[in-house]
C-alpha cells in the first residue's frame, strides 16, 4: 500500500513538474557552472547506492519525507513547504545547506535555543519553522526514517573535517532594499513562485503566505535567504543572481506575510 502510494505521488510530481516548470524556463536555460557543480553534488548519493535491505528501506523511507514532506508527515507540517525546498536536491546539493557528513557534528550548541542540540532536535527545528507545524514523536517511524537518511549521507564523514559545500556561500555584508527586491522578485522569481508568492506546491514552494515557513525560520533571516538565492535560484539558471540582487529580493520578501512562529517551541 505505502508503496503504491509513492509511486503514485512519484507520478504526479513528475507530471506537475513538467507543466510548473515550463513556465519558468521560458526565461532561460539550466547551464553554467553553478548548476553544473550542484548536479555533480549529488552523484556520490544515488537512490540506487541504497542497500537492498530492512535498513535500506528505511534510508528510503526517509528520503522520501524529506523530498515529500507535506504528503508524508502531514500530521505535523502546518504548510506546503518540504525539507527538500531548502536543503535542495535531497539535502546533497553544495552550499544549500547540505546534510551530507552531517551527523558526527551531533550534539552541539545551538545558538537560537540556548542549549546544547542532538540531530533529531535539529530536525524538529525544521518541523516547527520552516514546516511551520508540530514536533514529531522522537520515537515516531518519520523520525526514525530522517535520521537512518542523514546518517546514510554522513557515511564517508571524517569526523573534524566539515564537507566541502557546507553551509551557504559567503557573501558580503550589504544592505537590501525591498524596493528594488520587488522588481528582482518579478524579473526572477515570480515565474516559479508566483506574483502572489504562493508557489505551485508540492513542486514549487511558496515563499510567502498561509502556506510558507514561518518567522521563526531560517529563511526568515534575509542575510541567510540572500546566500541561498545567490548560489541555487533562479532554479532553472542557479548563480546568476548578483550578490546585491539576492539582498534586495530576501530583503523584499521579508517585508511580505507569512505565519508567526509558536514560541511554545522555543526550545528547538
Amino acid at each position: 500500500m505505502l508503496l503504491q502510494r509513492l509511486q503514485f505521488l512519484a507520478a504526479s510530481l513528475i507530471l506537475l513538474g513538467m507543466a510548473s516548470l515550463a513556465g519558468c524556463r521560458a526565461n532561460s536555460t539550466a547551464t553554467g557552472k553553478t548548476a553544473t557543480k550542484n548536479a555533480a553534488s549529488v552523484a556520490p548519493f544515488a537512490q540506487a547506492d541504497i542497500p537492498d535491505t530492512s535498513e535500506g528501506a528505511q534510508i528510503r523511507m526517509g528520503r522520501e519525507i524529506f523530498n515529500h514532506t507535506p504528503q508524508l508527515a502531514s500530521s505535523y507540517v502546518g504548510g506546503k513547504v518540504s525539507c527538500n525546498d531548502c536543503h535542495i536536491q535531497s539535502g546533497t546539493a553544495a552550499y544549500a545547506a547540505p546534510m551530507v557528513n552531517l551527523a558526527s557534528m551531533f550534539p552541539m550548541y545551538n545558538k537560537r535555543a540556548g542549549h546544547m542540540i542532538s540531530l533529531a532536535d535539529r530536525i524538529q527545528e525544521c518541523f516547527t519553522r520552516s514546516e511551520n507545524g508540530h514536533p514529531l514523536p522522537y520515537d515516531s517511524p518519520q523520525m526514525k526514517s530522517l535520521l537512518a537518511y542523514v546518517d546514510w549521507l554522513s557515511r564517508d564523514e571524517v569526523k573534524g573535517k566539515p564537507w566541502k559545500g557546507r553551509g551557504f556561500v559567503k557573501l558580503p555584508d550589504l544592505e537590501g532594499d525591498p524596493k528594488r527586491g520587488a522588481a528582482v522578485y518579478t524579473a526572477q522569481c515570480a515565474g516559479c513562485h508566483g506574483a502572489d508568492g504562493h508557489g505551485v506546491p508540492p513542486v514549487l514552494p511558496p515563499v510567502w503566505g498561509d502556506d510558507s515557513y514561518n518567522d521563526g525560520a531560517g529563511m526568515n533571516d534575509p542575510k541567510k535567504m540572500a546566500a541561498f538565492v545567490m548560489h541555487n535560484m533562479p532554479q532553472n539558471h542557479p548563480g546568476t543572481v548578483s550578490a546585491q540582487d539576492a539582498f534586495d529580493v530576501s530583503a523584499f520578501i521579508h517585508t511580505m506575510p507569512r505565519p508567526k512562529f509558536n514560541e511554545e517551541y522555543k526550545h528547538f
